[in-house]
């Protein structure tokens, strides 16, 4: 009992800081992840996966309604963000491109292949992700990424989740591999993102009561050879020709991954350059094909 007073006093007190547009809120009672960061070992060989805690799982709202992405978002963010900006979130909905994922402006019709797929074919067989790469899911991310928010990895990384099983047969894919940094990239922030929103899938699926089959996560199938300069801001051809021949296969046993149906995670998916160089490496290194998933999608 003195436990929950302190907990309602020190909340009366000390509102919450909304993530996205700075406003003071009283958030939920309830909080979907505990992520603590813990002294990186500076000879460690894996930072991100020294970088973090094991996270706990709690909730006092009930079950989630997975096929209802929008609502899942505002579930998961409601401790981080005030109503308002919690709605701010925008799904990837029909119609969109069946190759690439992309929302076309238009919101009559069905599914089809965009022209740019069209008259530029992707090496990936499918792109997919959870929102749109605009107003709150882009400032949240920018939190993750650029300020250290690493407490938002377990209900991005649940998004992520959620997105998936709602575009894939849980049993289609034989392995995950997330994108990689370059190592100076990696020691200047300290954690890969992509490793973090999907290393805990198996933990989040038995939360969720979902049923998921123990996929391997393998960060160190893809290595990022060449330094590149940031993707942001560049153009297309400006991106393809800064991300050209980045990549390669960082191991030697090339049966990790021969014939394997191989689902690729980034964060954000602009113009698809970094994850078709990534699966070009991947098809010549005898993968059997190679789906996509983002946390989001630039329009």
């Amino acid at each position: 009992m003195l436990i929950r007073i302190a907990s309602a006093f020190k909340k009366a007190l000390f509102p919450t800081r909304c993530l996205a547009c700075g406003s003071f809120f009283h958030s939920a009672q309830h909080r979907i992840c505990d992520l603590k960061p813990r002294a990186m070992d500076a000879n460690s060989s894996n930072i991100a996966q020294e970088f973090i805690e094991k996270p706990v799982l709690t909730s006092a709202q009930g079950n989630y309604d997975l096929d209802n992405i929008p609502k899942v978002f505002e579930k998961l963010m409601a401790p981080f963000l005030c109503p308002t900006c919690t709605s701010g979130f925008l799904p990837v909905e029909s119609p969109k491109c069946s190759r690439c994922g992309m929302v076309f402006k238009s919101r009559q019709g069905e599914d089809h292949v965009c022209g740019e797929c069209l008259d530029s074919p992707k090496r990936f067989k499918i792109a997919r992700s959870s929102g749109i790469y605009k107003y709150t899911l882009m400032a949240v991310i920018h939190c993750f990424k650029y300020k250290g928010k690493i407490q938002l990895a377990r209900p991005l990384g649940t998004l992520l989740f959620t997105a998936f099983i709602n575009f894939w047969d849980t049993m289609s894919i034989d392995l995950i591999v997330p994108v990689p940094l370059h190592v100076k990239k990696l020691r200047m922030r300290g954690f890969n993102p992509s490793f973090l929103l999907v290393k805990d899938w198996v933990r989040i699926a038995e939360f969720l009561h979902v049923g998921f089959p123990d996929i391997p996560v393998d960060l160190n199938i893809l290595a990022r050879t060449r330094w590149t300069e940031p993707q942001t801001g560049l153009g297309r051809k400006e991106r393809l020709a800064n991300i050209k021949n980045a990549f390669n296969i960082s191991i030697s046993d090339g049966s990790k991954i021969t014939g394997k149906r191989i689902l690729l995670v980034d964060d954000v998916y602009t113009t698809g350059a970094t994850v078709n160089e990534c699966t070009k490496v991947l098809l010549k290194g005898g993968a059997g094909h190679v789906d996509v998933l983002t946390l989001a999608r630039a329009v």
